[in-house]
Parts: C-alpha cells; structure tokens; sequence
C-alpha cells in the first residue's frame, strides 16, 4: 500500500515522515518552494529527541496512481476541494484535519472516505523542515470510516501508523472525537487574533460554551476533555525543541505565514452554522470567524488585535 500524503506541511510532513520510517511506500505532494527543497534535500524531521534528513518521493501534484493508493489529505479545511480535484475518486481518502466538514464535502466526489482526529503538536519551520514537539510519541491518531465504522483498511492504516513514532487508534465514532476536538480548536481563533496570553482564555471558554449549547440542541454527540485526558495520558507530551522557538496553532500559523486564508470558517463557522439551522445565538463564534477572517484577508501579522478590542467586540455583537 502506497500512502500518497497532500499536503506535506506540519501534520501531513510529521505523519509521513513516520509511515516512511515505518517502512511504508509514501509519497508527500506539496507546492513551490516546500516541494523544491523536499525534491532537492529530502523532509527534515526534528523531535524532542532527534533531527533525522529522510528522502522521500515527493511531487507538486497529481501522479500515475496504483490500485493500493490511499490518499492522506492533511490540507487546510478550506483547501479541500481543490486539492483533491486532480486524484481518481475510486481512492481511499483520509481526512486529517481540523473541523468536521471535510468528510462529507469528500463524499461528494470520494466513496471510501475516513476521518482521523488528530492531536500532533508541529509547525513546518521553513521549506522542507518540519518540527514535531509530542514525547514520547509526535502524534495520536484515530481513524475510522465517516460517517461510522471500522473496516479492514481502517484498521491496516492504524496498524501502519503505529509502526513508528506515532498511536494509532481505531475509532468506530471517529466523529465524535472529531467534534469533541473541534470544541478545542474554537480557541485557534483567540490565539491568531490576540496570541497567546494567560487572559484569553476567558474568550476561548465563552465561544466551547457558545458551541456546546450548539452541539447539545443539534443533538451532536463529542468527547470530552477528561476522555480526551485519559486517552493521551503522557503519550504525547509537548516538548520543546533545543534551538527552535514554539509558534502558535494551525490559525496563528496561517496569519504568520501570510497565506491569505484561514480554518476560522470551518472551526467557529461550523458553530455559527449550526446554530443558524438549530436556532442557537452564537455571537462569539460569530465574531471570533468574521475577524480572523479580516485578519487573514488583509494579512494582519499573528497577535496583534489588544484582547480588549476583542472582548469589546464580542460584547457588542451579544448585546445587539
């Protein structure tokens, strides 16, 4: 089996990096100059405890594909569609990203399609580097098919994904976590708009609240944090990396890098969307997605919104 990763940035480099050492068939697709350096120099991979040059094949887009590819779309949620327009539809695809609508958006095109809740603590340093904090372990991943299941694949990819620096864990309600992950990743959003302060956290509980109102009225079942706790245990630890400075999440990354582009629509978006078909107020998603929208849009440097604008702002669209 060939695992064909799009989108070798932190998540998708660090997974692939470890199916390689694991000894499987991969191949990371990315884009101008992350592809040039990986053709060029190979994926650099430094953990906690090493700094290891790994060449793997690597393309900038679609290739011949095999009977045994399965494609691991570790993609920006709001890249999705494009990304896999290229790639025969009768192949298996894994959603290893934030938010719960990639999945049904794949289904569309995709028939065997597969969520992967994933708890991998990395940054994509620079072209061709990525650092993965998790000790003693880089990642914790779940798998299962969408919209529920596990079935022999399911199963081989966390058999496979065990192999070498990561948990894989079979997840028949792989949604589930998914959801329960997403309650978490609401406070991406903070982060990217005001960084990363021990005052924001009042903020990041108020929009979880918002989403679990949401969530609860939907009828939408999620794990929780003391489930998520157990779980993990110490298995992935963050860690940090002697001679490389933490950054912040997926959001803050985006607005660092200037992309122009942001998950806000698929993390606090899907709370808002949600509420609009269930008939939930959800005013701070709403203002944590249109600004981090803004902010992306107008390429606002990470942190750089005083909390005090923000909660402002929030206040102003609760009382309206």
């Amino acid at each position: 089996m060939r695992y064909i990763v799009v989108g070798a940035g932190a998540v998708g480099g660090t997974i692939g990096a470890r199916l390689h050492q694991g000894g499987h068939d991969v191949l990371l697709i990315a884009r101008g100059a992350h592809y040039e350096a990986l053709k060029r120099d190979g994926l650099r991979l430094i953990t906690p405890e090493s700094s290891e040059t790994l060449r793997i094949p690597a393309a900038d887009g679609p290739v011949p594909t095999r009977d045994d590819d399965v494609l691991i779309l570790a993609t920006k949620s709001q890249d999705t569609i494009a990304a896999l327009a290229p790639w025969p539809s009768h192949l298996p695809v894994v959603c290893a990203q934030n938010g719960v609508a990639n999945e049904r958006m794949v289904l569309r095109r995709f028939e065997h399609v597969y969520g992967m809740c994933v708890w991998l603590p990395a940054q994509h340093l620079e072209p061709g580097v990525v650092a993965a904090h998790g000790y003693p372990y880089s990642g914790m991943l779940h798998v299962g098919r969408y919209p529920q299941g596990v079935d022999d694949l399911s199963a081989q990819i966390v058999t496979d994904l065990g192999k070498r620096g990561l948990v894989g864990r079979a997840a028949a309600d792989v949604m589930r976590w998914k959801y329960g992950k997403l309650l978490g990743n609401l406070a991406n959003a903070v982060e990217a708009l005001a960084g990363r302060t021990s005052d924001n956290g009042a903020v990041a509980e108020r929009a979880r609240a918002e989403a679990r109102t949401v969530l609860e009225r939907a009828g939408i079942a999620y794990s929780t944090p003391s489930e998520e706790a157990e779980i993990r245990g110490h298995q992935v630890d963050v860690r940090p990396i002697e001679g490389v400075e933490r950054g912040g999440g997926s959001s803050w990354q985006s607005l660092a890098r200037s992309s122009g582009s942001i998950e806000a629509d698929y993390l606090n978006g899907e709370i808002v969307l949600l509420g609009r078909l269930h008939g939930v107020p959800t005013p701070v998603n709403e203002v944590l997605r249109r600004e981090a929208d803004r902010f992306a849009r107008e390429k606002q440097p990470p942190g750089s919104m005083p909390l005090e604008t923000l909660v402002a702002l929030i206040d102003e669209r609760c009382a309206a």
